[in-house]
């Protein structure tokens, strides 16, 4: 038995309530149904829809320019032509590697529209981590931004890659602001060479004036859409496939848990798209229901603070350190947030003393509301579950949404143990994956089939439920270094380290960080006869600069002669983390004794 969905008499997708589900429920979770009708349609024909209901209504604000939902219709129908006239047919993967800017969101659309997968990736990744992500998907077109052009074509060879389409930010930018641009940040990008073997967005744009045939492809709701990548529960990558259906579910019960929102309402959307929350939430979310997503194509707290005020927002998102360092800036003295109706946290755990420190700034700023935290993970998109509006408890991290359902178990089972005793998060509904790219052993392990008929996801999260229905997140059962937001696992460094013909051993920890909550550090110990020296360090940090993420490169490398080891021999990382946070607190203590 699969738990399945069915039409009702509008047409739309609705969900049985399983009868052996336990489901926590009084007044506390207000009027939040137990069940939603969902659309029947893909991604493009959901945010089509509502273009049709608003077209002169503003879609996408980027850097002064604003975009209505008619005018980006057309550009994502233009773009759909012209991936039909290069060759791009049903199920193909299509890698975007860009910021948050319009020609992304053109594309990611218009890959929808033609029936194919878009392939979503950091373009700060590591030039090899690139390579792994097209060999996996199988990628044969890569969209990216001028500047990450080299890259791309550093390892173009060794991919299945036929195509490769440049776009830049200037072509997106109103004249005042392209000149400011040109003069600061574009005199920093390298030149493209005239013969490189790549479409110039503009003219790739233009093939789809030459498109006489047919290029929409009917898909159905559970056909992929996008590929994410997570270390999921294991730390090794993986791509996460998700269907049309898990990302209309999502921004249906994103609106369902926020009743206030109306359309025309404004999210600052500086949460990368090919991160879950951010291609989720404050995109496809945002554009299915009308609302008005402000893009950060890059994120600065500085520029972050500068938008909320300039466009008013409405909704902003953010991990811990965002907020963190909004209360730090003295440009947000005096300003002025009463257009805020919900700020979210997620990425990590929101500390109570940070909550409250925030609430506070937020009331002093004339803000009616408070922090809502939230959970969840690529495995189901992005977040499922989310404090109410109308009610908060500490260090709570809210309720399921609609349709979703969370189960505390003994880890590894299907046991489920009392109400307030701890085990492993497990989580179940319409917005579960479809499963892991290419890896079906891993996909049995993540996703079980229990006799409810239902699928859950086995998080490999701690956490308990209290008998109202509230999840408390208590911790990581896996080993992951949280940094900015950005799950950091350090297996894959480790890795890394490890393959460097000088290095005998290393081991990857977690910092302390005021601003990025952790940053890494790598202690190696190096082969026999190798000087441990800073030409060794510089090589080391060269060779981690081209197989490693900007967001996860580590900020130090100490040498040791010996790596402290456990009883059955693994590195004793613990011991490193404690060693390093007595020294961080000698050093403070050095510091006020000074003082």
């Amino acid at each position: 038995m699969e738990y399945k969905w069915s039409l009702n008499d509008n047409g739309n997708i609705v969900f049985p309530v399983p009868e052996k589900v336990k489901i926590p429920w009084n007044k506390s979770r207000g009027d939040l149904p137990l069940t939603l009708e969902y659309f029947n349609g893909t991604m493009y024909e959901k945010v089509e829809a509502t273009a049709k209901k608003q077209p002169m209504n503003i879609a996408l604000d980027f850097m002064g320019k604003h975009i209505t939902y008619k005018y980006m219709i057309d550009q994502i129908n233009l773009c759909a032509k012209s991936l039909r006239v290069l060759g791009i047919r049903e199920n193909d993967r299509v890698t975007i590697a860009m910021p948050n800017c319009p020609q992304a969101i053109y594309m990611l659309y218009a890959v929808n529209l033609v029936g194919a997968v878009a392939n979503m990736i950091h373009p700060l990744s590591a030039e090899k981590e690139i390579e792994n992500y097209l060999n996996m998907s199988g990628s044969v077109m890569v969209v990216t931004l001028d500047q990450f052009y080299h890259k791309i074509e550093a390892i173009r060879k060794n991919t299945k890659v036929q195509n490769v389409i440049i776009a830049r930010i200037r072509d997106e930018l109103t004249r005042p602001i392209k000149v400011g641009y040109m003069l600061t940040e574009g005199r920093k990008i390298q030149k493209i060479p005239r013969e490189a073997p790549v479409f110039q967005w503009p003219d790739f744009m233009g093939l789809g004036k030459h498109c006489g045939y047919e290029y929409k492809v009917k898909r159905n709701p559970e056909d992929p859409a996008a590929i994410l990548y997570s270390g999921g529960t294991t730390g090794t990558t993986k791509g996460i496939v998700l269907t049309n259906l898990n990302f209309n579910a999502l921004g249906t019960q994103v609106i369902a848990a926020n009743p206030i929102f109306r359309p025309g309402d404004k999210m600052l959307a500086a949460m990368p798209l090919f991160h879950g929350f951010g291609l989720g939430v404050c995109i496809h979310t945002m554009l299915a229901s009308g609302g008005r997503c402000v893009l950060v194509p890059r994120f600065t707290p500085k520029s972050y603070a500068k938008l909320i005020t300039k466009y008013k927002c409405n909704f902003i998102a953010g991990v811990p350190t965002l907020f963190e360092a909004l209360l730090r800036l003295p440009s947000m003295k005096g300003a002025d947030l009463s257009s805020l109706k919900g700020v979210f946290s997620g990425g990590d755990s929101l500390s109570v003393e940070l909550k409250k420190k925030f609430d506070s700034f937020l009331f002093d700023h004339n803000a009616k509301i408070q922090v809502r935290e939230g959970y969840g993970t690529t495995e189901c998109v992005t977040a499922s579950c989310l404090t109410p509006l109308q009610m908060s408890k500490e260090g709570s991290i809210g309720i399921p949404f609609p349709d979703t359902y969370y189960k505390i178990v003994e880890p590894g089972t299907d046991k489920e143990v009392p109400y307030g005793d701890e085990g492993e998060i497990l989580l179940a509904g319409p917005t579960v994956m479809q499963g892991y790219l290419d890896m079906p052993e891993e996909t049995a392990e993540t996703i079980r089939e229990h006799e409810d008929g239902m699928r859950w996801v086995y998080t490999g999260d701690l956490g308990t439920m209290d008998e109202e229905g509230f999840v408390y997140f208590k911790g990581r059962a896996k080993r992951m270094i949280i940094s900015s937001g950005y799950n950091i696992y350090p297996a894959q460094l480790e890795n890394i380290f490890d393959a460097h013909e000088k290095v005998q051993m290393s081991c990857a920890i977690g910092v302390p960080d005021s601003y990025k909550m952790q940053k890494v550090k790598m202690f190696v110990m190096p082969k026999a006869g190798v000087e441990a020296n800073d030409a060794l360090k510089d090589e080391l940090m060269a060779y981690g600069r081209k197989h490693i993420a900007k967001y996860a490169m580590p900020y130090d490398i100490e040498f040791r002669k010996e790596l402290p080891k456990t009883l059955v021999g693994k590195v004793a990382y613990r011991v490193l983390e404690e060693e390093e946070e007595a020294k961080r607190k000698a050093e403070e203590a050095a510091a006020a004794s000074e003082q």
